[in-house]
């Protein structure tokens, strides 16, 4: 009994330490790296903020510019609530003294300037694919807006999710960073589209279904599925029936730049948030995603439940 006492003792402990090393942190830059600063551009900057829909996360509430960006909102999920932080160029309260370095680390591998994972409620996962240029363009904008004091407040996350170096296992399911790279056979304006809705945009991180872990459903990919935050149903935006098969491109144009659906109704919620990022576009980017959704081939996602009776 004691010899396999012994033995169960061993084993768990090579486990414990596999698993440390399994979840260590990846960084893809040194912390503090300077050697990317130079070079950046203010207006492709502002861009790249716009399109990857940061005013809409780390806007300040309780205010109506979305460019004070002390962070706070909350982001509810069946893991408990996440609350988005400053990242103002304050120096001490926001990421004033971070380096595109520590900025592609946070965005690009979900890694912070300390070391330790972000939550998947970032979504790195999509941002992975973004071109380290529009990471430094964007830290260029950035450091042009108004610092803004104060700090969120911690995540409230119970226990066992609230281990951060646990994500660390985490990515290793459900995070595979890769660029996104150019199909040579689709046209420039496809391409763009392909970027902007895959990398920027990060519109699969809400028009997907998840499984109990948290992760993308790959085969249902835009199929559309519960909110992650609980607020109701995200539409399937794919060629499907039940998805936007009817819709031409230039209806997903006015979507984005209106809001509007081709049945003239008003998108609410989130999604009336990206509506104002996407606005800020210019017309060219949106055609390309509009071109881009509209190729998505038509995939079925998870039975909508039938509404309650009043």
């Amino acid at each position: 009994m004691r010899r396999l006492l012994g033995i169960v003792v061993v084993l768990g402990l090579i486990a414990a330490i596999g698993a440390w090393f399994l979840s260590a942190p990846r960084p893809l830059y040194a912390a503090g790296d300077t050697s990317l600063d130079k070079g950046g551009d203010v207006e492709r900057g502002r861009q790249v903020f716009f399109a990857g829909g940061c005013a809409s996360c780390h806007t300040t509430p309780g205010q109506d510019d979305r460019l004070k960006l002390g962070g706070g909102v909350e982001l509810p999920s069946p893991f408990g609530s996440f609350y988005t932080p400053n990242i103002s160029p304050h120096p001490t309260d926001g990421i004033g003294r971070w380096t595109v370095a520590d900025l592609a680390n946070a965005m690009m591998a979900g890694v912070s300037p300390d070391g330790s994972h972000y939550y998947p409620a970032f979504p790195y996962t999509t941002y992975a694919g973004m071109k380290i240029d529009d990471v430094r363009d964007l830290w260029t904008y950035l450091r042009t807006l108004e610092p803004v004091a104060g700090k969120a407040r911690d995540h409230a996350v119970p226990f066992p999710f609230n281990i951060r170096r646990a994500l660390g296992l985490w990515k290793l399911l459900f995070f595979s960073p890769a660029p996104v790279v150019d199909d040579p056979s689709k046209t420039p304006e496809w391409n763009r589209g392909h970027y902007l809705v895959e990398a920027l945009g990060h519109c699969a991180e809400c028009h997907s279904p998840r499984n109990f872990l948290g992760g993308i459903v790959t085969a249902q990919r835009y199929a559309g599925g519960p909110d992650p935050e609980g607020k109701g149903w995200v539409p399937n935006i794919t060629q499907s029936e039940n998805g936007i098969k009817s819709w031409d491109k230039g209806d997903i144009g006015q979507l984005l730049e209106f809001g509007l659906t081709p049945e003239a109704d008003t998108v609410g919620g989130s999604m009336g948030s990206v509506v104002k990022n996407m606005n800020q576009l210019t017309k060219p980017d949106r055609d390309a995603m509009a071109d881009y959704v509209k190729s998505l081939p038509a995939r079925e996602g998870p039975p909508k439940p039938a509404p309650k009776a009043p």
